[in-house]
């Protein structure tokens, strides 16, 4: 099967930013950020040998889940200006492999590479891997639809099809925001149903199926748990509709130009100079162009700081 690559650009983001030392170019720039997105980047590109990739990234503003719930994500942290700062850059490497950006306002990338999951479906011979770190992307995994998420420093991963999911879990994909709506999420400050923890949540699940169900049977849970249920109903549908992702946000694939075959090694090749990456030529130079490994050999023998 043909295969395309979709990539969660926030989530790798953040994830290389924490995972390296602040290290800076000779000019003091701060790059462990865009080295670890790059390296994730030519690892994907030279190990899975997608025939199609593509990259989502958050944009700033308030989102639709903030419309419906205020506090949405209202106790996260805010990632220090350092990241935010490299993320310019990260697009630059992105677009110098020719790569398309997919990316809308009022939407999470999550929400974009959902719809753009959904979409690949369509193609009879596609398999989709959307790359990241973020497990809500679960909820998304089908027969044709996997999740990749790096570990070890991008030097392996782990990919999660349905027996994944429901080895992890004990549920199907398609339950995740089930999940979420009994158990919350304290990251996103999705709140659930107090008192009902993973355990419970799962077992609920599986007995009943979905949150939908359960309150059909709400009378035949007996005890504090269904004292909990029948107190926070209103808290279990919002939490559901707040972890559930949407595949319908309007924006259209274009197989086209995410084939991986259009890009030019010397540019990135120039651009990687000016970044200080040179750890990184051995993997530029797998495209097997002649005069781009002339030009790595003749840079090799000038003097850096990495």
């Amino acid at each position: 099967m043909r295969k395309l690559i979709l990539i969660d650009g926030n989530a790798i983001i953040h994830r290389a930013f924490h995972a390296l030392p602040p290290f800076r170019t000779s000019k003091g720039e701060l790059t462990n950020a865009v080295y670890g997105f790059t390296s994730m980047l030519l690892n994907i590109l030279n190990n899975e040998k997608p025939d199609y990739i593509a990259v989502s990234f958050d944009l700033k503003g308030k989102t639709f889940r903030h419309e419906q719930y205020k506090e949405y994500k209202a106790t996260r942290v805010k990632a220090p200006d350092e990241l935010y700062e490299q993320i310019p850059r990260i697009k630059e490497v992105v677009k110098a492999f020719q790569i398309p950006i997919y990316e809308i306002a009022g939407f999470e990338a999550d929400d974009v590479l959902g719809t753009l999951a959904k979409q690949a479906e369509k193609e009879s011979d596609l398999m989709t891997y959307i790359v990241t770190g973020d497990m809500d992307t679960l909820q998304l995994v089908t027969e044709k639809v996997k999740v990749l998420s790096p570990v070890k420093g991008f030097q392996e991963s782990i990919i999660y099809d349905i027996p994944k999911v429901l080895g992890k879990y004990g549920l199907s994909p398609s339950q995740v925001p089930d999940l979420k709506g009994l158990q919350g999420d304290s990251s996103d400050n999705i709140k659930g149903v107090a008192g009902i923890g993973p355990k419970t949540a799962q077992s609920l699940l599986q007995k009943y199926g979905s949150i939908e169900n359960i309150y059909n049977h709400l009378e035949k849970i007996p005890g504090k748990v269904g004292e909990k249920l029948k107190n926070d109903r209103a808290s279990a549908f919002e939490s559901k509709t707040l972890a559930t992702i949407i595949t319908q946000v309007p924006m259209s694939l274009d197989l086209n130009s995410c084939r991986t075959h259009h890009y030019d090694p010397e540019k990135i090749l120039e651009l990687f100079k000016e970044l200080e990456f040179k750890s990184l030529y051995s993997k530029l130079g797998t495209f097997n162009s002649h005069s781009l490994a002339k030009k790595i050999e003749e840079d090799q023998t000038q003097p850096s700081l990495f």
